[in-house]
């Protein structure tokens, strides 16, 4: 049996984030909610139960498919923080790369190949193009340094072990397969995996351990089209959920990189819904579907990655919404109009137990010029802290639109940078051109920018020295790389290796692994 739940009003007790902007249609009883939280952990407190007025912009609908569980998460613990590895897009559910900044000696100044592994190649014409090989936006490579327990499960179970070993990059391709990579050696650990279909988006490694990888496709290469769930330890597909016939949007795409907590795991569509599965053992089953769109819009798609702080989630898409939702409802707290399409995941920054949150938009329904909007909120009520504009032109080819903007998820700055955030934006002032701008996180404003030698779709990813000074390496979507000096913007190091770097990378140790248009995934030396 199905429930729906449509826009009602919902509001209950809560406490944390208790500093709610005047929009908030609920009153706090300080001295209760101070008295709860007391008697309640505080990895199990949740956020208010409450919609801002700011919501009332959104038309949306709940279904649950299980009515025999109430949708609570467990806990509100980041697990990814203690997974031997990276596990999904940026890191964890904050989206902020804690628990993969690379480490370096002194001052950097040089980047060099340490292997290439070569994909395969797909020709096939679709509607949509001829898709390659390689790995394109997101693409970002996971890491994985398996722990002696599931080394043997591996090794018991799977019948696909090649060149394995105790680290592996696992890496979704272009060409519709998932490989799987010894990290020291650059070879095959494992036979790869057919999707059938292209992934453009980041896999997500399930991080219990209990063997599951959760894939999206990207393009309809065949039908169906959807996404899945692989067993790393029998190399098996065991889930797949294709078209919905519920969606209110027709594009069944999945780059979202899914995320789990709490028992749940979440998973937005580019059909405009917002999945929400819930976790036994190595088995996931549909709990409720969250689908929306703005008051007189048709709905939008989700490419962007969730982003969590406890019990909200936080999500953009490809009509400017920025979106926050309770978890353990999937009912929308607040929303904010960013104007324009908005691809890169939100990145947050929790300070005094308040959520802070980061996000950028295109240049795309705005027209040929228009402005990419940085914008800081308050998570827990929407509000804004500050806004910078930077502006920006589409590039028209006679070959291909492309929008300007901000496609990369942004990086926030630790050690000597603990007060900037930076990211790639394609500026297209000049035909193709993109700038990395330093953008201080306390008032907004660009601390510098400087040109690249071609527009930018990377997420830049940090590294570290025994001084916690803070470099940056990101490269570009004419294939060259760059070591960037993170506080004064100073370049140490650029040099052309590939065709496209339009995928994020990964910073371990003093590495960084990425794939590139085409069909090459490479491992750098940061040195």
């Amino acid at each position: 049996m199905k429930i729906q739940i449509t826009s009602t009003i919902f509001a209950a007790m809560f406490f944390g984030c208790n500093v709610p902007s005047q929009k908030s249609n609920t009153k706090i009883e300080e001295k209760d909610t101070t008295e709860i939280a007391q008697e309640i952990p505080i990895e199990k407190q949740s956020l208010p139960d409450t919609i801002f007025s700011s919501a009332k912009n959104l038309v949306w609908n709940i279904t649950y498919f299980d009515t025999d569980t109430i949708g609570q998460l467990s806990d509100y613990e980041n697990v990814y923080l203690n997974t031997p590895g990276i596990f999904t897009f940026r890191g964890n559910i904050l989206r902020n790369t804690q628990n993969f900044m690379g480490k370096v000696t002194g001052t950097p100044d040089s980047v060099e190949v340490v292997w290439r592994f070569n994909t395969s190649y797909d020709t096939t014409k679709t509607k949509y193009g001829t898709w390659g090989g390689g790995s394109g936006w997101t693409g970002q490579p996971l890491y994985a340094q398996w722990p002696d327990s599931i080394i043997q499960k591996i090794k018991s179970q799977s019948p696909a072990l090649k060149d394995f070993g105790t680290k592996e990059i696992i890496v979704g391709s272009l060409c519709g397969k998932l490989y799987f990579i010894n990290y020291e050696s650059g070879k095959a650990s494992r036979e790869e995996f057919d999707v059938q279909n292209p992934i453009k988006g980041t896999p997500s490694i399930d991080p219990t351990l209990n063997g599951n990888i959760y894939v999206g496709q990207g393009v309809p290469r065949q039908q169906p089209f959807g996404c899945l769930c692989f067993n790393m330890f029998s190399h098996k597909q065991t889930f797949f959920k294709g078209n919905d016939s519920n969606a209110w949007r027709g594009w069944n795409a999945f780059d979202s990189s899914p995320v789990a907590v709490g028992g749940y795991l979440f998973w937005p569509s580019e059909n405009g819904t917002i999945y929400k599965y819930k976790k036994t053992g190595d088995s996931i089953t549909l709990h409720s579907t969250l689908r929306y769109k703005r008051q007189g819009r048709n709905a939008p798609g989700v490419e962007s990655s969730i982003c969590i702080f406890k019990n909200y989630g936080y999500f953009c898409d490809n009509h400017g919404n920025i979106i926050c939702i309770n978890l353990n409802t999937l009912k929308p707290i607040w929303h904010y109009n960013n104007y324009d399409d908005s691809d890169g995941t939100i990145v947050c920054k929790p300070k005094n137990g308040v959520p802070y949150i980061y996000s950028g938009c295109e240049v795309d329904k705005q027209g040929t010029e228009g402005i990419s909007r940085i914008v800081k909120l308050n998570g827990c009520n929407g509000d804004t802290i500050w806004q910078c504009t930077i502006p920006c032109k589409r590039m028209v080819t006679p070959n291909k639109t492309l929008d300007g903007g901000m496609y990369c998820t942004p990086l926030l700055g630790q050690g000597d940078c603990d007060s900037l955030i930076f990211m790639n934006i394609c500026t297209n002032n000049n035909a193709g051109a993109g700038h990395f701008y330093a953008i201080n996180t306390k008032n907004g404003k660009v601390e510098y920018f400087k040109k690249l030698k071609s527009f930018a779709w990377s997420s830049p990813v940090a590294f570290y020295n025994e001084n916690n000074k803070m470099f940056i390496f990101t490269g570009d979507a004419s294939g060259n790389v760059y070591l960037i000096d993170a506080l004064t913007g100073k370049t140490l190091f650029t040099k052309n290796m590939a065709i496209n770097f339009e995928s994020s990378p990964v910073a371990i140790d003093n590495y960084a692994v990425v794939g590139s248009r085409g069909t090459t995934i490479y491992k750098f030396l940061i040195k």
